[in-house]
């Protein structure tokens, strides 16, 4: 009787297995399932809407690569903009996928530009082209590879820059179609000069706000004092940084202000935003201890916002990364001609703003972890930092024109952090006496481990660092091969 109920009780664990299996196996079916089922819709939205009476085929095709593009966009690119929030828990993981995708969406259509640069960043001289045909089976070749590339990035979980990946597939499907003499070499060699700008400027800003968190608030005696004087300041930096960075960049399509518009915009917004801080902030750090859990909690909201922020901001000027060169094919196919920039049709807005809100939600969360939580330990004033870094680059390289990437800023940003953390731990003298015995303060690491230990611990994932940066560093050679590729391919099929 018991050889039976052991046996019963092994084939009864069995099925336990099995079904887990199953379960696991048709978690990750479902997704693709959605996925599939969005780019039919697309099809179907580009073959009524297309107004194409010979091509509808070619509408549905071109509209599905778009699709597919926007996912990939939607997985990898949106990681940056929420990662840190919820890596440093003020945000969970479902919070942060709705939050990103309303305001992916939104600024998608409300501020993604009504206009679009057909060629991505003017790389190449579409007059060379000649031939409207060569130009489509162009686009969708770069369309094609700038999404694969994407894509096998988010399978390794590398956060690599979409608009570089969609340089890579213009250029190779352009000298593919035509030659070299089609490149555009001095906007080539400033799009390459950003792989070390960004991440580098990302880094720096990132890492000055947080030695201005550390130095003023965290090692002070009092902390809640501390944080009263300089919050409403970080906040309202915030605030005016976001204000300059949405009239820059993120109202294209609704308002486009001139300098001293926006400067004053600016200011305005800083100091409204900083007089509202002060008691907000004075109230809010009412009976708090003098440690840093209260300091956290401080930053928590204002984290969000930003966070919210940058997905808007995302959305209204990566969305052209996605429908850029499905807007070309579709007016090449139109028209019969060429054109440096298109109007972009309302269904196509509606591929790429809900693509990437969908490619978000059913597999972004993989970057949104590495980001926020698998490069260095995040909370919610590094997030921060992280954050406001990302505006206020995004900011200093439109103004000096550079092609920055919003990717490699942010996680640049990450990086700088985690790394001034390391010099911060390794160098400050004013850390060591707040965490000495005789404070009477020392932190939960710090009881732990020595001081020598902590002196000397790596904060950074090396092998997170130099598998990014080897993505960063192929993206555009890797896109514009596999594009080449793709072109000469489509050209033996038609």
């Amino acid at each position: 009787m018991a050889s039976i109920k052991q046996s019963l009780d092994k084939d009864l664990e069995k099925l336990v297995h099995v079904e887990a299996a199953t379960r696991q196996a048709a978690s990750g079916i479902v997704p693709h399932g959605i996925a599939l089922v969005f780019l039919v819709l697309s099809a179907i939205l580009a073959s009524l809407y297309a107004g194409l009476t010979s091509d509808t085929v070619l509408a549905a095709v071109a509209a599905i690569l778009g699709g597919y593009m926007a996912l990939n966009i939607g997985a990898n690119d949106v990681a940056n903009n929420v990662g840190p929030a919820v890596g440093s828990r003020a945000l969970t993981l479902v919070g942060a996928l709705v939050i990103a995708a309303v305001f992916e969406c939104a600024g998608a259509l409300l501020a993604g530009g009504d206009v679009v640069n057909t060629i991505s960043k003017g790389i190449i001289d579409p007059a060379k082209v000649g031939d409207s045909t060569v130009f489509v089976w162009a686009m969708m070749a770069a369309l094609i590879s700038s999404a694969v590339w994407v894509n096998l990035a988010t399978v390794i979980g590398a956060p690599v820059s979409t608009t570089h990946a969609v340089v890579g597939g213009v250029l190779g499907a352009g000298v593919a179609a035509v030659g070299f003499d089609l490149v555009n070499w001095d906007t080539m060699t400033a799009i390459a000069a950003s792989w070390i700008i960004s991440p580098l400027l990302g880094a720096m800003i990132a890492a000055v706000f947080l030695a201005i968190i550390k130095i003023n608030i965290i090692y002070r005696p009092d902390k809640i004092a501390a944080a009263r004087t300089w919050v409403p300041f970080l906040v309202a930096t915030m605030v005016g940084a976001f204000a300059c960075y949405l009239a820059i960049k993120g109202f294209k399509r609704i308002w486009r202000p001139e300098l001293e518009v926006v400067i004053a915009v600016s200011l305005a917004s800083f100091a409204a935003s900083w007089l509202v801080m002060r008691p907000v902030i004075r109230w809010q750090s009412r009976d708090m201890e003098n440690r840093n859990q209260s300091l956290r909690a401080l930053f928590r909201i204002p984290l969000i916002c930003a966070a919210a922020l940058l997905s808007f901001a995302h959305g209204a000027n990566d969305l052209a990364n996605a429908v850029g060169p499905l807007a070309a094919i579709i007016h090449s196919a139109q028209m019969g001609d060429i054109a440096a920039s298109v109007a972009v049709p309302t269904w196509i807005l509606l591929i790429g703003a809900f693509g990437i809100s969908l490619g978000l939600f059913l597999y972004g969360p993989k970057l949104i972890r590495m980001v926020g939580a698998q490069i260095t330990k995040m909370n919610p004033m590094r997030a921060y930092c992280v954050a406001l870094s990302a505006a206020i680059t995004v900011i200093i390289a439109s103004w000096l024109g550079l092609p920055v990437s919003s990717t490699h800023i942010a996680v640049g940003a990450v990086f700088g952090v985690g790394f001034f953390r390391e010099f911060y731990t390794k160098h400050s003298k004013r850390r060591r006496e707040m965490v000495s015995p005789r404070h009477g303060v020392k932190g939960e690491e710090s009881r732990r481990l020595g001081p020598e230990e902590l002196r000397h611990r790596k904060l950074v994932r090396r092998s997170h660092l130099f598998t990014i940066v080897a993505a960063w560093v192929i993206t555009v050679p890797a896109a514009a091969l596999l594009a080449a590729l793709i072109f000469h391919g489509l050209s033996l099929i038609r």
